[in-house]
């Protein structure tokens, strides 16, 4: 029987999250009924540029062709520029949109207020805005745990109270959910599926693609990875005070090829004859661990004594998230398979294989 081909809009596609999630596209093309055909747009504000400099694919790109035998389809893009992102639309007949673009740290939100709303605003809005003109109803929406702000309870359902977030970057996930409920309302004939996450971890097990910040991590395991490899001199703690067992705060982490497989799972719902409108999941282990557990599982990983300094408190923090992955389980079938130790070892293997990130192949 013919496969049935889907253009697949990938926004944010060079960086960690969406790197991942276009080689497991690809893989789920290759055997099942649905050929997804990913187009990946991304500005590079948080991935490598490609070699030498003018190579016009991003080095994470051109590897993800590599481990999927893949003719990457790739436009450099920031869709705050609304009429750029037109021209995408006029080139491609788009089945549905995966959407991760956009700035995505905690702490630099409460020293950037302004950047963040923005640019994740504006571009969510040209995005939501050229996918009506152009009949594209079909929306995976990268959200994060933020929105829950402090928890109520652990772990966290999807019907959880949302709104009450204590930093900008949470807010700016949360008014785009609010966006998407607004779209599906007024229109309905649209999807749109919110994918909330709890901190993405480790690399694609090849060691061939992984994350890579420029500048300082924002995230743990890749800000202990570059300290066990040399490149810090030792990783700060933010407090040790919290109501937690060892005093230090708790996150749900998931494997980033787990979380991957999760998006290609969410497609499934966009095949159905009536439109679902907009609907919530999350997507995590449903294990909330410190950092000082996260600390302790990467010594045994690099099987080296990892420097820490503990230091105050991280504006816009919380103590504890980790969420109910249940509904996604039951739903969409998706269950997260990694351990720990899986993103540790994984995550080490990228490190030490790339000791200075996607930079040293295209310097």
């Amino acid at each position: 029987m013919a496969s049935t081909t889907r253009h697949v809009l990938v926004t944010g596609g060079a960086g960690y999250i969406g790197s991942h999630t276009v080689v497991e596209l690809l893989a789920v093309s290759q055997s099942g009924p649905v050929k997804y055909i990913p187009v990946i747009v991304d500005n590079l504000s948080n991935s490598c540029e490609g070699r030498d400099g003018t190579f016009p694919i991003p080095e994470s790109v051109v590897r993800v062709g590599e481990l999927a035998s893949w003719d990457p389809i790739f436009h450099k893009v920031d869709i705050c520029d609304i009429e750029a992102l037109r021209e995408i639309f006029g080139k491609y007949s788009f089945h549905s949109v995966i959407h991760f673009a956009g700035l995505k740290a905690v702490g630099e939100s409460v020293a950037k207020p302004l950047s963040y709303y923005q640019v994740n605003l504006i571009s969510a809005m040209n995005l939501i805005q050229v996918m009506d003109e152009f009949n594209a109803t079909n929306i995976i929406f990268s959200s994060s745990a933020t929105v829950y702000g402090s928890p109520q309870k652990l772990p966290i359902p999807e019907d959880h109270p949302v709104g009450d977030c204590t930093n900008p970057y949470g807010k700016t996930k949360f008014m785009i959910e609010h966006f998407l409920v607004d779209q599906c309302r007024a229109k309905p004939g649209w999807s749109a599926v919110i994918l909330r996450y709890f901190n993405p971890a480790g690399a694609h097990p090849s060691g061939r693609i992984g994350e890579d910040p420029k500048g300082a991590p924002n995230n743990l395991m890749p800000y202990i990875t570059q300290v066990a490899i040399g490149r810090r001199p030792f990783l700060s703690v933010f407090g040790n005070d919290y109501e937690t067992p060892d005093g230090t705060g708790v996150r749900d982490y998931i494997h980033v090829v787990d979380l991957a497989v999760g998006h290609v799972a969410t497609l499934k719902l966009f095949e159905q004859q009536e439109p679902i409108g907009c609907v919530a999941y999350n997507l995590g282990t449903g294990v909330g661990y410190s950092v000082m557990e996260i600390l302790a599982a990467m010594e045994q990983a690099t099987k080296k004594e990892l420097k820490y300094k503990l230091v105050d408190r991280r504006a816009g923090d919380v103590a504890s998230v980790f969420g109910d992955p249940s509904k996604a389980a039951a739903e969409l079938g998706f269950k997260a398979t990694k351990t720990l130790q899986d993103m540790c070892a994984d995550s080490w293997r990228w490190q030490q294989m790339n000791p200075e990130g996607f930079k040293a192949a295209v310097a």
